[in-house]
């Protein structure tokens, strides 16, 4: 047979050809006239339990070409032996769409100029901190050009074990790109036909593929089929591709060991920019078929809510995650963990309610400034954090325990002087004595509390907004976060602006001292929730060191009221020693956190006969592999909109029936502290925070379900049915 022959003459070409081992210029990398290679990893360092992508990267000089898993025609797929120490593992390598070279009656699958080939490295929850892990990959490439050169390398990094991992500032970006490359897993049903003696691959597509509908894919670009098998198509060949509605039919020429009729299609689904040049075309979007996701995909699978079709973050554009981002805040002041805030607000329109129009007005203002100021603040620190490589989202502040312990003190200090232990200009003024100007600072830093309270809410609409604003670059960062402060303020600006709302504000009297003492104990039941928080975090030895500092801010609050009736020498020796008082309280408050906080006992919030287990890539991917349905469960203890679903919905007796009478594993993320495999899955369904809820039905196949960040029992029972 012709393709025999060529194969035998190709071999005899490479059995011929000079082998060449790569020129070692450092333990990492290594080079040969045509291939520039090098081992690169995500993370600087590593956690225990963790689990990151490594890359092999190859630059491959003009002309010149590797190959993907089926070489096509001719020629070797890159290889990789691992030499990792006990209890390390090293995965597969994780291949990205190929392209297609021709030469003569010759074709080959690979990649020119730039290619990163994935793996991933899963570490131990026993390895020890303060450790490092040697990595080797002894690694083997085929480069072809009109002759082919077989070469390889042994490349070498070692990965510093830490409590907490770092990412590499420089490597991550690349892995990042690499991952976006990597064809998107899905489960369409897909079979081979035999016609006429043609072979036919029949694909049912669904109406939304990744950013475009399926006619635009078919229509606007160039597709080429990838067969993951050797023998499957004729490689030489031309496809055809003609869509019928939804079913897309790829004619193809069978192979050498071409399939049976009626089996699985395996392969590469690429479409490419039209009239791009062959081998260098610019893919837009890939999907592989009859495969099962790895534990760290790339990109999102198209995704569905309780079973519809949704798109990604692909399709939100600047104006939309505007819109989004403004309906999110203005939605959050209906959100328990803002509602301490709101109650000083309300205190604040019934205060002013004298005032004229022009100082109602001012008064909104200067709140809302306060808003968007915080708000501008907590951008800059996402941006900063973000350009150092780390993966952040919403609320992730609250994942410090110094930052949990501090607004604690905070929201104790503001229950204080509501309650009357001591006086700060106001219920809704607090801080006003920073200011000359009456009570606008202390609307000010009302803003200011209310972004500060607001963060471990999600609410509707803000999940696809921020998700969106971290990926773009840093001016579209900060508009869409002005977007959500400006919805947050939205309310409080209005009734301070609205003169038909003034009149309907009840007249000042008495009774406001008695509901705002009231007010107080919402305060001091924050206080109590955050302590709790700072328990999951540090440890249960956490709880007396937080109450013994709000004793002590008590006391000093107390003593401060006290001596107001002093003169005004001894009054400033009093404040002087109360302020140092309460400073030194925090400073040791913080000292005795850090210490707790290097070996926290985390305590399991699953109740007394624990019915999830903890999420981890490698647990999903091995459910995944068996087809078992699973339900994954994001969440923080800090996240006030986590709790309300898991006491409303997922710690009810019914959602724990339907998940033995569905045979469903639930899996839950705990993201109350950094962890760098539920801030990788949170990125790959284009969320910036918690809560996110997945829910794979059975098949190793299956795509997620993405539920509303808000549950009922309904849409839970519905969602985990729907298969």
């Amino acid at each position: 047979m012709f393709l025999n022959t060529v194969r035998w003459l190709i071999a005899t070409v490479l059995l011929g050809a000079q082998a060449g081992a790569a020129a070692q210029d450092s333990p990492e990398r290594a080079r040969t006239d045509q291939v520039a290679v090098r081992l690169i990893s995500e993370m600087a360092t590593v956690a225990p339990g963790q689990t990151v992508h490594l890359g092999l990267e190859q630059k491959i000089i003009p002309n010149w070409h590797t190959y993907w898993k089926n070489p096509g025609d001719s020629g070797t797929s890159t290889s990789v032996e691992w030499t990792v120490p006990a209890g390390v593992t090293a995965g597969e390598l994780i291949w990205p769409a190929p392209s297609r070279f021709d030469l003569g009656p010759i074709t080959n699958y690979g990649y020119a100029d730039h290619v990163v080939l994935l793996a991933t490295l899963t570490v131990p929850a026993s390895q020890p901190i303060g450790s490092t892990i040697p990595v080797q990959a002894k690694a083997s490439w085929l480069v072809c050009e009109e002759s082919c050169i077989p070469q390889e390398a042994t490349l070498k990094i070692a990965l510093p074990v830490a409590a907490a991992a770092v990412a590499s500032s420089e490597q991550k970006p690349i892995i990042d790109a690499a991952r976006a490359k990597i064809p998107v897993p899905v489960s369409w049903p897909a079979t081979y036909q035999r016609v006429d003696g043609k072979l036919q691959a029949q694909l049912a597509m669904p109406a939304q593929v990744g950013p475009f509908s399926t006619a635009q894919l078919v229509q606007q670009h160039t597709l080429r089929f990838y067969p993951a098998d050797w023998g499957t198509a004729a490689h030489n060949a031309a496809q055809t591709f003609k869509l019928d509605g939804q079913s897309l039919t790829i004619a193809l020429t069978p192979g050498e060991t071409p399939p049976a009729a009626g089996s699985a299609v395996r392969g590469v689904l690429v479409a490419e920019e039209k009239n791009g040049t062959p081998g260098h075309a610019a893919i837009v979007y890939s999907a592989e078929l009859g495969a099962n996701a790895p534990a760290m995909p790339a990109m999102p699978a198209t995704q569905a809510t309780l079973g519809a079709p949704a798109t990604g973050d692909e399709n939100i554009t600047l104006w939309h995650a505007l819109l989004l981002a403004f309906a999110g805040g203005v939605v959050l002041n209906l959100m328990p963990c803002v509602f301490p805030v709101l109650s000083i607000k309300a205190l604040g329109l019934l205060k002013h309610s004298d005032l004229s129009s022009a100082q109602k007005r001012a008064q909104g203002v200067a709140y809302t400034i306060g808003v968007l100021a915080s708000f501008t603040v907590l951008a800059l620190a996402l941006i900063i954090i973000k350009n150092l490589g780390t993966q952040v989202g919403w609320g992730f502040q609250f994942q410090s325990p110094y930052f949990v312990l501090g607004v604690a003190y905070l929201i104790f200090v503001v229950g204080l002087s509501l309650s009357g232990v001591f006086a700060l200009g106001g219920p809704a003024n607090l801080g006003a004595g920073l200011a000359e100007r009456g009570g606008y600072s202390g609307s000010f830093f009302t803003g200011v509390l209310a972004t500060i309270v607001a963060t471990p809410c999600t609410a509707p609409f803000m999940g696809a907004a921020l998700g969106f604003a971290l990926a773009q670059p840093s001016l579209v960062l900060w508009l869409v976060f002005m977007a959500l402060g400006l919805g947050l303020a939205l309310p409080y600006m209005l009734v301070s602006a609205w003169p038909a709302l003034h009149r309907v504000l009840p007249r000042p009297g008495v009774w406001m001292e008695r509901l705002k003492q009231a007010l107080a104990f919402p305060m001091y039941g924050a206080a109590v929730w955050l302590v709790w928080v700072l328990a999951q975090q540090a440890g249960v030895n956490a709880v007396p060191l937080a109450l013994g500092g709000m004793i002590m801010l008590a006391l000093i609050a107390w003593l401060y009221d006290s001596t107001r009736t002093t003169s005004g020498a001894t009054r400033m020796v009093a404040n002087g020693v109360l302020l140092a008082a309460a400073l030194a309280t925090v400073g040791v408050s913080f000292q005795a956190v850090q210490a707790l906080s290097a070996a926290p006992a985390q305590l399991a919030r699953g109740g007394a006969t624990q019915d999830w287990e903890a999420y981890s890539p490698p647990r999903l991917a091995q459910l995944r592999e068996q087809g078992k349905p699973v339900f994954i469960n994001l969440t923080a203890a800090w996240c006030i909109t986590c709790l309300v679903n898991e006491k409303v919905a997922l710690n009810q007796p019914a959602f724990k029936e339907l998940l033995l009478q569905e045979g469903i594993t639930y899996l839950k993320g705990d993201w109350t502290n950094q962890d760098p495999q539920i801030s990788a899955l949170l990125k790959q369904y284009g969320r910036s925070g918690v809560p996110l809820y997945l829910f794979y039905p059975s098949g190793a196949g299956s795509e997620a379900l993405v539920l509303p960040q808000i549950l009922t029992q309904d849409i839970v029972s519905t969602a985990l049915r729907s298969r």
